[in-house]
């Protein structure tokens, strides 16, 4: 099949380069002419795990194609995706500029019959607008689809090419029997293409995103609770997590969720609620206790140096949002920056994948290393922001030896409390009673 996938964001690139890798006929379309350059020359512009091998196989392959053009991309593609921003505003709704802008051009600029398909995340209603939007500027009969993507990153080719279920929402049967036919190979093992109409695809999305993010919050504040009252959290994870209503997944206490997907979504179904007349008094919580628990670590920083970190030194482990990726949006640490900066604190920062993305932030306001024994040298304390593998059995006699102070706030609970206390480790964690270096 002939597929045009606009926009090359984590979900486009993905979207078109997965469904090149079966067999189809992909042309990525981008207004950034240097993006798609370096493209064309087998570079991706993003860090997704295995994502290159196939990105660079499908070129050679003649299968993937890039351009910036839609006229181009209208004209190559049956099925048409549109993976564009729709970034937070200011009241926290989606903005939709960016996918009303490109429906505006499809309707001017399509000649045949072609199947829209919305595949960014958007508030109930979008495929609507999109449908009105491309109608107000031709005659030429089409279909819009809603059709949410579940990917995750750091997963989401695995994401794409092995899904859970596909969300196709859409009342014609015509586009409908199209993208069954796109997605057939995706599903041999027999997961299922869920069918609906399009205001509950578009829902979907949202709401599985807001179920996960309360889920996330709500063991945050039981962590916090467990601090007050001496239990332990990783106890109370495992009690839960065996009840099969419950499950495992998504019950590990942190310092918050970050990405661009749960802080934006949570907030965009919370704003869809009140432009209907409905408060979500659940999502109101998770967005309040999310905001709070980015920096929950401070004032512990601040009381175990006595309310006086100007001067301090402390190393960042982990700058990314979550581990295999290299997404900063909403990420805890860039919080903690902020305030570990205001305070008058000197930092020194490390991350596998997302430093160059940090240095477009914050400049030489800190500094960066290139190695995670390079930032812990002469520092009064380290910080754990992001729970990369290789932050998990650190060297700690080198730990000892590099560190000034022997003390650890650890945002992701990676070490075993009565281990780190052998260690020789004060270790403030997220949900445990804090270890004493001896």
């Amino acid at each position: 099949m002939k597929v045009s996938v606009i926009g090359t964001g984590y979900v486009g690139l993905v979207t078109g380069t997965c469904l090149a890798e079966t067999g189809n006929n992909v042309l990525c379309v981008d207004i950034d002419s240097s993006k798609v350059d370096k493209m064309r020359k087998g570079e991706v512009p993003i860090y997704e795990p295995h994502l290159d091998v196939l990105f660079q196989r499908n070129i050679k392959a003649d299968r993937l194609h890039f351009s910036t053009s839609l006229e181009e991309g209208l004209a190559h593609g049956d099925i048409i995706f549109l993976a564009l921003p729709t970034p937070e505003d200011e009241d926290g709704s989606a903005d939709l500029s960016y996918v009303l802008g490109c429906a505006k051009e499809i309707g001017k600029l399509i000649k045949d019959y072609k199947v829209i398909v919305d595949k960014s995340t958007v508030p109930v209603g979008t495929a609507g607008k999109v449908r009105k939007t491309i109608a107000a500027n031709t005659d030429v009969d089409f279909d819009v689809v809603s059709n949410p993507e579940f990917l995750r990153e750091g997963f989401a080719v695995d994401d794409f090419l092995k899904p859970e279920r596909i969300v196709i929402g859409s009342d014609s049967e015509k586009a409908i029997i199209l993208m069954e036919k796109l997605y057939k190979p995706f599903v041999r093992s027999g997961n299922p293409i869920i069918v609906m109409d399009e205001k509950s695809a578009e829902l979907t999305k949202y709401a599985a995103n807001s179920f996960l993010a309360t889920k996330i919050t709500f063991m945050n504040e039981i962590a916090n609770f467990c601090e007050k009252v001496g239990a332990d959290v990783d106890m109370v994870r495992a009690g839960m997590g065996t009840d099969s209503r419950i499950g495992k997944r998504f019950l590990f206490p942190g310092i918050g969720y970050g990405g661009s997907c749960f802080p934006k979504d949570v907030k965009a179904l919370h704003k869809s609620g009140e432009d209907v007349g409905y408060k979500f008094n659940i999502l109101e919580s998770v967005i309040n206790v999310n905001d709070t628990q980015k920096t929950v670590l401070i004032p512990r920083i601040e009381s175990y140096f006595k309310n006086d970190l100007n001067g301090k030194t402390f190393a960042i482990w982990g700058l990314a949002f979550k581990p295999e990726t290299d997404d900063i949006r909403e990420a805890p640490s860039i919080y903690i920056i902020n305030e570990l900066i205001k305070k008058g604190a000197n930092l020194k920062v490390f991350d596998p994948e997302a430093i160059e993305n940090v240095k477009h932030k914050f400049g030489n306001k800190i500094e960066y290393a290139n190695h995670m024994y390079d930032a812990v040298k002469d520092v009064d304390a380290l910080i754990i922001c992001t729970e990369w593998s290789i932050f998990r059995t650190p060297d700690f006699n080198k730990l000892r030896n590099e560190m000034k102070n022997h003390v650890i706030f650890d945002g992701r609970n990676l070490y075993d409390v009565k281990e780190i206390k052998n260690e020789g480790f004060y270790y403030s964690s997220i949900g445990r009673q804090v270890q004493q270096n001896e």
